[in-house]
């Protein structure tokens, strides 16, 4: 089985809004979502599908920046792939894919946040040679 793995095309952001939604144990609403994305994309963010023919099935926000501890950097948000899709290697060759774009673009590290309880995530980020720098904090205001 071959997949496809490109950038969304801004003006068609709002395909990855359903997965993103599966994502999140918290719902949030669709017309909130896209608002946020329409505002996301118009920032250092790009964001990259797997595509099984024309069905999305994975998704993975690409944010760009620099930090004063890593240099140019690319932080990983909002990884999904379908349940029907998993265990199959396509997460493995989608982050094989994600280090080749951050490096062609001059990135020099990656890292991302992941849910506490997500521990199926945590064994693979672990063995993608991941390493916990610290706690990721949120306070609503």
């Amino acid at each position: 089985m071959s997949f496809d793995i490109k950038i969304i095309n801004k003006e068609s952001i709002e395909i990855v809004i359903p997965l993103v939604e599966k994502l999140n144990d918290y719902k949030i609403d669709f017309e909130v979502l896209k608002q946020r994305f329409s505002e996301m994309i118009t920032q250092n963010y790009e964001c990259a599908g797997v595509f099984d023919g024309k069905k999305l099935i994975g998704v993975c926000g690409l944010w760009f920046l620099t930090r004063h501890y890593a240099g140019k950097s690319l932080e990983i948000d909002h990884v999904y792939i379908n349940d029907e899709y998993r265990n199959r290697g396509i997460g493995k060759e989608f982050f094989k894919w994600i280090y080749n774009y951050a490096l062609a673009k001059g990135c020099n590290t990656v890292e991302l946040n992941t849910y506490a309880t997500n521990y199926a995530s945590h064994k693979f980020y672990y063995n993608e040679g991941f390493n916990i720098l610290g706690y990721h904090f949120v306070k609503k205001l």
